[in-house]
């Protein structure tokens, strides 16, 4: 029996063998949210719980298109894109009947059980089975986040034959958490059903509920499972279908990975909906003989799905059309001794071999298994060189970072900061008030430090960077430290400027444009996700002057907040639970040492507002004592 599959260490044949078992005996129980069962062999002990899957098209597709929605971040809060906080998309129809499950069943109360008895989940299913597999270990993650000290076994999922489910955010987040190495999906060379999601609804009429019905094993009608009906235009029609709206996604995608522009595939991209749905993880493509070949490349794994499909002749449709039915629906006999895996990790795709040689080499073979074409094996280098390309980038920036001059110039702003200190000056209000030529040169080193992030924010914005960026603490920490110390200036340079006054204020937006920089709050997100706080600040440590700014502009200004010769009672409720929250974060900031104490310098913005604050905002409340 094989130990492990590659570098995935938790996938043991024996955990394997289970988990077919357990996805084929939830099929016979389809009235069953899940079924689960023990195995107290072995360190850590198991726990396997295995989804059955469903016959109906409305679990499958909710609406048209392609039925897709931002994903639930209640649930999966992780499942976004950090910096621009977009979330993932995922199928509507698997959202809502996993939310079902959890609403319903005792999910949740096993899943807890397993988790504080410090036991490993294997998450299972198979067909539409698996997204719920998919989505309960994708939860499980973000319950029960694994660390040395808490002593919790990360949960594993293993699927066999599973649909796409989420859309490329949904990938990048699972590659950025470090999750995808936990969800192993097994696919059978011509199986249709990990390719349908990439056809939208309406290409199919009305075929895909009679088709649905195969999936289901337990389906009664015993007519359509006949190989002369099986073999009939109903399967070779739909296998057609599906294969050709899967070669307009591959095709769109491959202009990109090659950075070719065809016009044709443009055209059909912006005038035919492609479908958003994307596979995540890593992928074990069964090829019929005994082989089984592990690709974890996204990009590179859509490319398969196409290309290992293909047809040599207009002749095969039939046959593989039937085949790619038969094959879903077969309990897959899967040869797992380590001989037997062929792993097209980064090295092996980007040396990938264009044309058949003749070799006899495990990769070349594999090829050959799968029948990629030099086509494919051109789309699959190309993968391999755009998640080469993004490394390189991703190590130019760190060498500008880590560069003397980057480090001198936060040091010569760090350096500021402690002289104006020293003349009893905190420094935003000296860079506002820009008095001495030390102002000058802290600007100089400012606008040179933004150009640097402003090329990160745009590098992110296209996808130029590994998924993984945003989650390294090492840019984590480089982006907090840039932040905390070089926002200030920026707020003191917005308004020495009054740009408040046409675009707005600084943390507020103007005709749908916001004010404060992405280098700014695209950073501040990854702190925050990096702390795990479920909501973002509306301002933080780094930006709560534009705050005091606008505050003072309401309550002095203003004349103090008085609306037609009177004081709107709104105003004033709304300014008071402002200005509470504000000097409970500046406390909290203080004591954390994220804030220096040079805010409360007397004849500082902070404190000449609070000094000229009406009493009736303060409500009781104080600065310097008795909160500080």
């Amino acid at each position: 029996m094989a130990a492990a599959v590659g570098s995935t260490e938790f996938i043991v044949a024996e955990l394997v063998e289970k988990a077919i078992s357990m996805a084929w005996k939830a099929h016979k129980t389809p009235e069953k949210h899940f079924i689960l069962e023990k195995n107290r062999k072995g360190e850590p002990q198991q726990v396997f719980i295995s989804f059955p899957a469903s016959g109906s098209a409305k679990d499958w597709y909710s609406q048209k298109p392609f039925g897709e929605l931002p994903i639930d971040l209640e649930l999966f809060p992780s499942l976004k894109r950090i910096g621009h906080n977009e979330p993932a998309k995922l199928n509507e129809a698997f959202q809502a009947r996993f939310q079902a499950i959890l609403s319903k069943s005792s999910l949740e109360t096993e899943v807890k059980d397993a988790m504080d008895k410090k036991r490993q989940i294997v998450f299972t299913g198979h067909s539409s089975g698996s997204p719920m597999a998919i989505l309960a270990t994708l939860r499980t993650l973000e319950k029960y986040p694994t660390t040395k000290s808490n002593g919790w076994v990360p949960p594993v999922c293993v699927t066999f034959g599973s649909p796409l489910i989420g859309n490329n955010i949904f990938s990048h987040a699972t590659r950025r958490e470090n999750w995808s190495n936990f969800f192993i999906h097994f696919v059978m060379r011509y199986d249709i059903v990990p390719r349908i999601l990439l056809s939208p609804l309406s290409s199919f009429d009305q075929r895909f509920e009679p088709i649905s019905q195969f999936f289901n094993p337990n389906h009664k009608s015993k007519s359509f499972m006949s190989e002369s009906v099986g073999r009939s235009s109903v399967s070779s029609d739909f296998f057609s279908v599906v294969m050709s709206n899967a070669a307009k996604v591959t095709s769109h995608a491959a202009s990109k990975l090659l950075g070719t522009t065809d016009s044709a595939i443009e055209t059909i991209a912006n005038f035919v909906p492609l479908s958003p749905y994307r596979p995540f993880g890593t992928y074990i493509f069964c090829t019929g003989n005994g082989k089984h070949v592990v690709v974890r490349n996204p990009d590179a794994v859509l490319q398969l799905l196409f290309f290992s499909a293909q047809l040599s002749t207009e002749a095969e449709v039939a046959q593989v059309g039937y085949r790619s039915l038969q094959e879903h629906r077969t309990k897959l006999q899967l040869n797992l001794g380590m001989e037997n895996f062929v792993f097209l990790e980064q090295d092996q795709l980007e040396n990938l071999p264009l044309i058949d040689d003749g070799s006899k080499d495990d990769i070349s073979m594999a090829c050959n298994d799968l029948g990629l074409s030099p086509r494919a094996r051109l789309c699959l280098r190309a993968a391999a060189g755009l998640e080469q390309q993004r490394l390189i980038n991703e190590k130019k920036l760190k060498e500008k970072i880590d560069s003397p001059e980057v480090e001198e110039n936060l040091k010569k702003v760090e350096k500021y900061k402690q002289v104006m200190e020293l003349k009893n000056i905190c420094y935003y209000d000296a860079f506002k008030n820009q008095e001495s030529s030390e102002d000058f040169e802290a600007n100089v080193k400012r606008l040179q430090l933004a150009m640097l992030w402003d090329e990160i924010v745009e590098k992110l914005r296209g996808y130029e960077l590994p998924d993984e960026f945003e989650g390294r603490p090492e840019w984590i920490e480089h982006a907090t430290r840039f932040r905390r110390l070089v926002e200030p200036l920026d707020v003191a340079n917005y308004y020495r400027h009054e740009r408040q006054l046409e675009a707005g204020t600084y943390l507020g937006k103007k005709s749908g444009k916001e004010s404060r920089p992405s280098r700014y709050r695209l950073t501040q997100r990854w702190f925050e996700h990096a702390e795990r706080r479920k909501m973002e600040e509306d301002y933080s440590e780094s930006c709560f002057w534009a705050e005091v700014e606008d505050l003072s502009h309401i309550t002095i200004n203003n004349v103090n907040g008085r609306v037609s010769g009177s004081f709107d009672k709104d105003v004033v409720n709304q300014t008071q639970e402002r200005v509470a929250k504000l000097v409970h974060r500046i406390k909290v900031w203080i004591d954390n040492k994220v804030v220096d104490k040079d805010v409360l310098l007397e004849g500082s913005t902070l404190m000449n507002w609070w000094n000229a604050l009406p009493s009736q905002y303060k409500n009781g409340l104080s600065i310097k004592s008795p909160v500080f």
